[in-house]
């Protein structure tokens, strides 16, 4: 079972979609497309674009797929994918952690109930006043990635609480679809490298803190990873780490944390990481190594986001002009852009995009997907197939929307953040209202 197929039962109306479009996806005769049961160009109307609209049946339903593939496993969704009040609670339901990377995403789950005893904090420069926080609300574990970290966090620990943490490590793994995502090799901020000895010296020193339990090893590879091989890798490098620290301190650490990356298709006929694959060869080749070196197996914790989120959210926007230049290329600008999706600009990451809400002509062009934005690099999907009659007032549609869109969405030019609704059942409802005008000027000081 791919991640693709880690699907929630569709509605029967209507023709089915298929991959990358979520799972509930339906194609009515009259060009309308319904996901959850519910028509985008109705929610769009309703809300206003841009829009995302998120599939909750699909969240649930590849957090249950998780938990299913890797029963012996501690599964926690990364909230940096894309975190909101009501995503934690359908993540909390469906009975995984959560890793949180900062005091806003911590706040925001704990205050919308999330189990703090189920958070992982982690990030390469959390501040005294996240390590306070995440002290005072007892979250259940916290990534050291510096040196500093081991001291300050241990001045806040008493002997009869202490805090349990994990030793992020970097691996010497290149793996992630981009440069800028290869956090599993040296020469990037994250964690301690074996090689050196950078790792080995982050553990003497973290036990030799009475207040702090050295629970386990972290690692994060990269994003967007389509094959197991990498997992893999990192398995044998760490194990190995864990044999010298038994060794050398005699203890046997009980957890490893191989992070998330796990890559899903943004494309027709696109790989991603196979689930019923991974959690074949990962806790097998974990038991392996192990018991090669004498050591108790630790248990795995994984943390997916994108593979989770991605696949269930849908972006929505309005064709505002249709260019046609002389040299025959054209553009159709719409109401959003990289200000609500920067990984285009980024990255180059590629996406499709459909027409809804209407039938059109048979005849196709291809037309790049522009935003609205003062960039020439603001282009969210380049040679689009869409119909030769695409006029403004269309709506364009645009699949696995959920992860790294809207959490990585900024303000420029001052064009507020989309809407985020949620669809079910054949219900829709809205989660995060539309950042307005008057939100910016909120900001301001009197002068």
């Amino acid at each position: 079972m791919t991640l693709t197929s880690a699907r929630p039962a569709a509605p029967a109306a209507g023709q089915v979609v298929g991959s990358p479009w979520p799972a509930s996806a339906r194609l009515a005769p009259n060009g309308e497309l319904t996901v959850g049961g519910v028509a985008l160009a109705d929610v769009a109307d309703r809300f206003g674009t841009p829009l995302y609209v998120l599939d909750e049946g699909e969240v649930r339903a590849r957090c249950r797929a998780y938990r299913a593939a890797l029963p012996g496993a501690e599964v926690l969704y990364a909230a940096k994918a894309f975190l909101s009040s009501a995503v934690a609670g359908w993540v909390a339901e469906e009975g995984l952690g959560l890793d949180v990377c900062s005091e806003g995403e911590l706040r925001l789950a704990t205050a919308a109930g999330f189990p703090p005893e189920r958070i992982l904090l982690h990030g390469n420069a959390k501040s005294p006043e996240e390590l306070r926080l995440a002290r005072r609300l007892r979250v259940g574990r916290i990534v050291v990635d510096n040196l500093a970290e081991i001291p300050r966090l241990a001045a806040l620990t008493v002997a009869d609480a202490p805090q349990r943490v994990l030793l992020r490590v970097v691996p010497g793994v290149a793996a992630g679809h981009h440069e800028a995502v290869r956090t599993g090799v040296a020469g990037q901020k994250f964690g301690f490298t074996i090689e050196g000895g950078d790792a080995a010296e982050a553990v003497r020193r973290i036990l030799e803190q009475p207040g702090l339990v050295l629970a386990g090893l972290h690692c994060h590879l990269g994003s967007q990873i389509d094959t197991v091989e990498p997992y893999l890798g990192a398995v044998e490098r760490l194990v190995a780490l864990l044999a010298e620290i038994h060794a050398e301190h005699g203890r046997q650490l009980p957890e490893l944390d191989l992070g998330g990356g796990h890559g899903v298709p943004y494309l027709p006929g696109a790989d991603g990481l196979d689930l019923d694959a991974f959690a074949r060869q990962v806790p097998a080749r974990l038991a392996e190594l192990c018991g090669r070196h004498r050591l108790d197996v630790p248990r795995l914790l994984v943390e997916p986001g994108r593979a989770v989120i991605g696949p269930a959210g849908v972006a929505v926007y309005r064709v505002l002009t249709v260019k046609h230049g002389t040299d025959g290329r054209v553009f159709a600008a719409v109401d959003g852009g990289m200000s609500d999706n920067p990984r285009p600009a980024l990255y180059g990451s590629p996406y499709c995009v459909r027409l809804i809400g209407r039938t059109a002509t048979n005849a196709v062009r291809a037309v790049d997907v522009v935003g609205r934005h003062c960039e020439a690099g603001d282009v969210l999907v380049r040679d689009a197939p869409l119909p030769a009659d695409l006029r403004p007032g269309d709506l364009l549609a645009v699949p696995v929307a959920g992860a790294y869109q809207l959490s990585m969405a900024s303000g420029y030019n001052l064009v507020g953040r989309p809407a985020v609704a949620a669809v079910r059942d054949g219900g829709a409802r809205l989660l995060i209202r539309r950042e307005t005008v008057e939100d910016f000027h909120g900001r301001e000081l009197p002068h």
